[in-house]
């Protein structure tokens, strides 16, 4: 078995999950990982979007879903949700552990096993004050998981780029350092991670070796490129938010090395979803831009994962 392309459905907002699977179809992916968020207004760029409630979630919905899925030749790689569980504010942290434990829920009424998200992160505090509540929401969110036969993949983005997020950031599980504590203190082979290595690049970080380090703990990939501009970080300093000086970008348009990246992934052996996740603001101009990007980024991962 091969690596699958996919994407992320939150760049089509405005589609239904229809929709999206027949752009999917028409450009030759073979996954989308389907945006679960609780219907209501974003409150930051790329949340808030529902391509599936899974809060209203009848048998004749997923008997649809299925049926247009397999029409299509198209699969879901899994549910995404990508909120705040630790959040300082106690009763959003609560809303969205809730909700959570609903895409998880539905995961395999759909006939899925996989689950995207963030551990969270009160962003006024310090890693070590984040601990202890860190371990008390999710001990019993992996119990849910494991109760449902999903696996949950940590996204390892450090959702630290503007004021409102700084200075500790939105998620912990940012480096290696911290997956090894989260993995050996939660202790579920059903928490991994949803990689992504533009993170790592902006942190000054390696990307490859996480994969052969964490390869039994990679569930599901992101594939999302960035381009640090040392002209503004020379000018701002790596303390300066790290919009100041970092740009999200298509594959192929950045300082991802994706043939190493691809060869060092299946060397290591991951044969999962590889899944685009367009945040590059010079394809979001229009509905048309945007699923250029997406046609975009397949010509050009293609060449590394055949369809």
């Amino acid at each position: 078995m091969m690596m699958q392309l996919g994407f992320v459905t939150a760049i089509l907002p405005e589609l239904t999950l229809d929709e999206v699977i027949s752009i999917a179809q028409r450009i030759g992916y073979r996954c989308i990982e389907v945006m679960c968020w609780p219907p209501s207004k974003a409150d930051r760029r790329y949340a808030g979007v529902t391509h599936i409630n899974v809060a209203d979630l009848s048998d004749a919905h997923v008997a649809a879903i299925q049926k247009k899925l397999t029409d299509s030749n198209v699969s879901i790689s899994g549910l995404g949700y990508y909120p705040n569980c630790l959040s300082h504010d106690p009763e959003e942290a609560e809303r969205c552990t809730e909700h959570l434990k609903q895409v998880i829920a539905a995961a395999p009424r759909l006939g899925l096993t996989q689950v995207n998200t963030f551990i969270g992160r009160d962003h006024t505090q310090c890693v070590e004050e984040n601990w202890p509540r860190m371990l008390k929401t999710w001990k019993p969110i992996v119990d849910v998981a494991e109760k449902h036969g999903v696996r949950i993949g940590i996204e390892n983005c450090p959702m630290l780029f503007t004021k409102d997020e700084w200075p500790g950031g939105k998620n912990l599980a940012s480096s290696p350092a911290i997956w090894r504590r989260l993995f050996a203190e939660l202790s579920s082979p059903n928490l991994g991670l949803n990689y992504d290595p533009s993170h790592m690049v902006f942190q000054q970080m390696d990307y490859l070796r996480p994969i052969r380090e964490f390869i039994d703990r990679i569930f599901h990939v992101h594939a999302k490129d960035v381009r640090v501009d040392t002209h503004h970080l020379d000018d701002v300093g790596i303390l300066a938010y790290p919009n100041q000086y970092h740009c999200p970008k298509l594959p192929g348009l950045g300082d991802v090395q994706w043939g190493s990246f691809f060869s060092v992934l299946g060397d290591s052996g991951y044969r999962g979803p590889v899944c685009v996740e367009v945040e590059d603001r010079a394809y979001e101009a229009t509905l048309g831009d945007r699923v250029e990007s997406l046609a975009q980024s397949y010509r050009y991962l293609s060449q590394f994962v055949p369809s």
